[in-house]
């Protein structure tokens, strides 16, 4: 039988945690806010973080989306269109703490979808978020656990949904030592969707009940394609006149030393080869062109003058430096050969089915285990390879760039592993529907 949530009670841990919430707030909030004001927000949004809304709550089911990232909220957007077309009287709140997120999701919102910055977890900044939204459904994305969000959303009756639920080793690890606490944190969900299996078997381990833990799909494989701007890449296929060209995309601090060392040994061989580096933070700009210098590399640097008056590779161009923001599913489009960065250290790595969407094959780092269950399998299956440093991303590379029916093959393998994920999404919408409550709950649909 399922255990309710008034099954498991309080910890003292969690008891702790309210205890230093209460009094921590004050501080939390003059950091959150200043850094959202120094971004140029207006103070309505920024007084969102302590649950104040700036919209109104719409008439009819709401459904909550709340996730951390960029990644983790473009991610839902697929997901989003596809409900909004199963069921078209239901409306869709996204949270998300960062403004570059916000940004991006404005760009790109489904119908009926609106944006607001999350409260802090603090219990008067939930309640007030609740009070005014009070979503019908509350769906947590990949590893978001904010304990006053949770508790107070589900003692509030909005059921609760963990979606593409992932736990790295080192969380597994953490909430192994407090079960008692990751028991009562997880018995609020009512539904926990994994990414993968090994996922399913972590949460189970931890104190999550069985029956709520099912396997289901990775959102980010079966997201829309991201945006390409067809004038930027008509403009740069011209620039390039058929050139070869590979990308380095999302890569951090301590990877583009690696990179350029690679694309050098290239050189020699494919001389007139052009690599475009496109770094996580575009606000390394300048360190990376540094490093471009220091390698003793030509470079153009995209970030001089924006579009549509940015500099474009020259034939004598070694290095394209994408430092800009949103502009990596135009890169994609561009050229089918993509290291993905945060996979040489420690950091996680990122997401693979950008590229394979776009029809590119991977390459990646051994630490890119966010994602590890999906490159073993993209690996297994010749849609991606796993380079350790300069010399086998360069062999890995010249490989590419010389057999092209090598690349093709890991292209087309990439496509199979898609399409079924697409399967899965299906059985994804229909669990979800299944936790709605029906259209005519007798509730109230508008903020006293």
């Amino acid at each position: 039988m399922s255990r309710s949530p008034q099954q498991v009670r309080p910890t003292l841990l969690y008891h702790l945690y309210c205890g230093a919430t209460a009094l921590m707030a004050p501080l939390a909030w003059t950091k959150v806010a200043a850094k959202l004001r120094d971004y140029g927000l207006p103070e309505a949004r920024v007084r969102e973080r302590l649950g104040h809304a700036s919209l109104p709550r719409p008439e009819g089911r709401l459904v909550w989306f709340h996730a951390a990232s960029v990644g983790e909220s473009l991610s839902v957007l697929t997901l989003i269109h596809r409900l909004g077309q199963t069921a078209p009287d239901l409306e869709f709140l996204i949270t998300s703490g960062t403004p570059t997120s916000a940004e991006l999701i404005a760009k790109r919102l489904p119908p009926r979808t609106r944006h607001q910055f999350p409260p802090l977890d603090s219990v008067a900044a939930v309640d007030r978020f609740l009070h005014h939204w009070q979503p019908d459904l509350g769906i947590f994305v990949e590893s978001e656990l904010w304990p006053h969000m949770l508790v107070r959303a589900r003692g509030a009756g909005v059921p609760l949904v963990l979606l593409n639920a992932r736990l790295s080793p080192k969380s597994v690890a953490r909430w192994q030592k407090r079960p008692a606490t990751a028991r009562f944190l997880l018995d609020q969900f009512t539904l926990m969707l994994t990414q993968n299996a090994a996922t399913a078997q972590n949460l189970r381990s931890i104190g999550a009940a069985p029956e709520r833990v099912e396997e289901g799909s990775n959102l980010k494989a079966v997201s829309d394609p991201l945006p390409v701007d067809q004038d930027t890449l008509s403009q740069m296929q011209e620039a390039l006149a058929g050139r070869p060209v590979w990308i380095a995309s999302s890569t951090h601090a301590g990877e583009e030393e690696t990179v350029l060392a690679a694309h050098k040994a290239l050189l020699s061989d494919h001389p007139d080869l052009l690599l475009l580096l496109a770094p996580r933070h575009p606000n390394r700009g300048d360190a990376v062109a540094a490093l471009v210098a220091d390698a003793g590399l030509s470079c153009a640097r995209r970030s001089i003058q924006p579009p549509p008056d940015a500099p474009l590779p020259e034939p004598g161009t070694q290095v394209y430096l994408a430092d800009t923001l949103g502009e990596v599913g135009t890169w994609y489009a561009l050229c089918p050969l993509v290291f993905l960065g945060g996979s040489l250290h420690d950091i996680g790595g990122h997401n693979p089915f950008e590229v394979i969407q776009a029809g590119g094959a991977v390459l990646t780092g051994p630490g890119a285990y966010n994602f590890a269950e999906s490159f073993a399998e993209l690996t297994s299956l010749g849609a991606a390879v796993e380079i350790t440093g300069a010399d086998t991303l360069a062999a890995a590379l010249d490989s590419w760039l010389r057999q092209p029916a090598t690349l093709e093959a890991a292209q087309a393998r990439g496509r199979e592993f898609l399409a079924r994920q697409s399967d899965r999404m299906d059985q994804t919408l229909s669990t979800l529907l299944t936790h709605l409550p029906p259209p005519d709950r007798d509730a109230p649909h508008a903020p006293h």
